[in-house]
């Protein structure tokens, strides 16, 4: 109780501090864009750098940089975010993401920075208009959307989604007041209803605007370049025609098959794809003239460089789909001249339901010597009706609920575990009372711990969520970093309801991967002939006080912002054993696998001595409200069995249970309830008896025999209870 209050102090003593703020100032940018880019003047409204390219004599704006850390701070697994430079080009595709700084466990001294930094590489030449998802390791290769999806690493799934989130999140923040679109487009998914189908003439369609007509006279090319300093650009009459185009977005069947034709347009939505748009522009002429952007000059299977499509002011990667130019098959009325289909692939954003725009732009060039060019833009609007389309809204955007749509398989067999669990653990009869059955069940139970929770889902619980609370309790002030690991959290909830009911044996005897590993490699003993070595009850009562040492330790540390607490959390081997497979620099392994052989020694003496989680786990537990563990009148007088086969030393001599030190293997219950009359089920050995003995447990004829009473001593109320313990 003193310890949570202290910690609880803290937390309001520094619950005023300030939350972390980006670490770079212009020459930290400068360092990430050097020279030909140049650093803008940092916005006075966000924390946005502009980075500028010089391009035709003036400097335009190549991207705009920013640290995640002030947009977004989700706190990551070591309590605080991960802080990344991100640099979002004008169009809202990402130009390069860079990791400055991060405490997430699995990445220091751990796997290495090495796969983080991989990580964030994937991000450039993705858009943030799209709702990008982490996959699996290898997801690219297996066929995930490429456009959409990032490989995951293995062994960091929820630091990865947290990163993720940081990424996106801070970049919809900057397109938001900088490229004007926010999250509700993002993910959006929009297809043309193909069953939807009206036969209608080129006329129909223009009548409609579904179809629309972009003409540039040599009249409306001098008023857009009057006043530049150009020379009249026109010749001829003013009203002479400089280009003349027709514009169509191919989707939706009545219009994209009244324009192709049946064949053509199948076709091209078999090319095409789901989720991905079409617009067409042909050119009615004069076929000629250099400013026309569908001539001879136009390269195919190329970005246009004189056509875009804009939309909510942001231009759309648009490409020539190159495909087979041929007249016939073409609508009747359509110019007889060049044409091209322009592919939009979905993750560029664009949503043909709404209004968007063609643009044509028309260059002159101003001087002779030293020639500076000017460019004016002739733009034409389209909009379609919506109920040609079928939008299907995104998920949010990428959150915590990913994590656990994905990974339900996973949360599925936990809860089944649990569900087998709970009921064992209540009822104390049947399976438990079994001597020769509930060994083995425990065994298979500890088996798919260590290789499904651990090794598999990733769900070792650690003392580094705690550092993680404290650090969001005196910093962050953000829990929502522990949604992004479900079974940890599903373990969590399970393992602090346990804690009133039981206290902390139900997690440390049947739920922790690296417990189970010890227990495992402990039945190696007998066969190599390791005695166990008796620790000495004096010294015994020291180590056992050392976990509480090593928990104020670090929970200090992480309260006062140290990074020492990182340091100190290695105390526990679960990120070696279990999170890296023992793939890891020889000191971390070396001290893993010395524990597990010092547990041959001394049975779990990890758990006993040093585990600062097993530490928490115990202090907590003191909520617990019930003596669960039921008694015989003769436990602790005359009869010593329990004391003696429990290797955690948690029953004294007098039969009281120690359940702060209780790893509830049952084992006591086991032999209290065992129906059968085998001698070690009712053999009684004094204490003064058993140390004279030299075997490992007690045998029929090494002590005296006693008579169970008719039933067991019931179980008895809350453990607050003044009733005496019937030891």
């Amino acid at each position: 109780m003193l310890l949570r209050a202290a910690l609880l102090l803290l937390a309001l003593l520094l619950s005023t501090l300030p939350a972390r703020a980006g670490q770079l100032d212009r020459a930290g940018v400068e360092r990430h864009f050097p020279p030909p880019l140049v650093v803008g003047e940092k916005d006075d409204r966000l924390p946005v750098w502009p980075i500028l390219k010089q391009q035709a004599g003036s400097y335009e704006v190549f991207a705009y940089a920013f640290e995640s850390v002030d947009l977004a701070p989700i706190p990551g697994f070591g309590g605080t975010p991960p802080d990344l430079l991100i640099a979002l080009a004008p169009d809202g595709t990402f130009r390069d993401v860079t990791v400055l700084s991060h405490h997430e466990p699995v990445f220091l001294e751990g796997l290495g920075p090495e796969p983080l930094l991989a990580f964030v590489e994937q991000y450039a030449g993705l858009s943030a208009r799209q709702a990008i998802r982490v996959g699996r390791p290898n997801a690219r290769a297996a066929g995930a959307a490429p456009q959409t999806t990032v490989d995951g690493i293995s062994m960091a799934t929820a630091s990865t989604r947290v990163i993720n989130q940081s990424i996106l999140a801070s970049a919809l923040a900057v397109a938001r007041a900088k490229l004007g679109f926010g999250a509700a487009n993002v993910g959006l998914k929009v297809e043309a209803k193909l069953d939807l189908y009206e036969p209608l003439t080129l006329a129909d369609l223009l009548a409609r605007g579904w179809v629309r007509r972009l003409t540039v006279t040599n009249a409306d090319a001098a008023a857009a370049f009057r006043g530049t300093g150009v020379a009249d650009p026109s010749e001829g009459p003013a009203d002479a025609v400089l280009t003349d185009l027709y514009v169509a977005a191919l989707d939706p069947p009545s219009i994209g098959r009244n324009l192709l034709g049946p064949a053509r347009y199948d076709a091209l939505m078999r090319e095409l794809g789901p989720g991905n748009h079409a617009v067409m522009v042909v050119s009615a002429g004069p076929e000629d003239a250099p400013e026309n952007p569908v001539g001879d000059r136009f390269v195919l299977g190329a970005v246009p460089d004189r056509l875009a499509i804009g939309q909510a002011g942001l231009i759309v990667n648009a490409r020539d789909m190159a495909v087979e130019r041929r007249d016939a098959g073409l609508a009747e009325g359509l110019p007889p001249g060049p044409w091209t289909i322009l592919r939009i692939d979905q993750a560029a954003g664009f949503d043909p339901s709404a209004p968007w725009v063609l643009t044509e732009t028309i260059v002159r060039e101003r001087g002779q010597i030293l020639s500076e060019k000017i460019a004016r833009t002739f733009t034409v609007e389209t909009v379609l009706p919506a109920d040609l389309f079928t939008r299907v809204r995104p998920d949010d955007g990428p959150s915590w609920t990913d994590s656990w749509r994905a990974r339900a398989p996973e949360l599925a067999l936990i809860g089944l575990m649990l569900a087998v669990l709970v009921p064992l653990l209540s009822r104390h009869r049947g399976l438990v009372a079994d001597q020769r059955r509930f060994p083995l069940f425990r065994l298979g139970f500890l088996a798919l711990t260590l290789g499904f929770v651990g090794w598999y889902a990733q769900a070792q619980l650690s003392i580094v969520t705690l550092v993680g609370l404290v650090r969001a309790a005196t910093v962050t002030h953000d829990l929502a970093f522990l949604l992004y690991d479900p079974p940890s959290l599903v373990l969590w909830a399970f393992a602090l309801a346990a804690l009133v009911a039981w206290g902390r044996g139900t997690f440390c005897g049947w739920l922790c991967p690296f417990g189970a590993l010890q227990e495992l490699v402990a039945l190696l003993a007998r066969p190599l002939r390791i005695r166990p070595v008796a620790v000495p009850p004096g010294l015994d009562r020291s180590l056992r006080s050392l976990k509480y040492v090593v928990l104020a330790g670090i929970l200090g540390a992480a309260a006062a912002g140290s990074p020492l607490a990182d340091t100190l959390s290695e105390v526990e081997p679960f990120k070696t054993a279990i999170t890296l497979y023992f793939v890891r620099a020889w000191p971390f392994v070396a001290y893993a696998a010395g524990l597990l052989v010092l547990n041959l020694l001394v049975y779990k003496g990890f758990c006993r001595y040093l585990c600062p989680l097993g530490a928490a786990l115990a202090l907590l537990g003191r909520v617990r409200v019930l003596d669960w563990i039921p008694r015989r009148a003769e436990c602790g007088s005359p009869c010593q069995l329990c004391k003696v086969r429990c290797r955690y030393g948690a029953i004294a001599p007098s039969g009281r249970v120690d359940y702060a030190e209780c790893f509830q293997c049952m084992e006591c219950v086991t032999i209290i309830h065992d129906p059968g009359p085998t001698p070690r089920a009712s053999a009684c050995p004094t204490p003064w008896a058993w140390r004279t003995t030299r075997s490992a447990s007690p045998s029929a004829s090494e002590a005296p025999r006693c008579s169970p009473p008719p039933r067991p001593w019931p179980m008895t109320g809350p453990a607050r209870s003044s009733a005496p313990s019937p030891s």
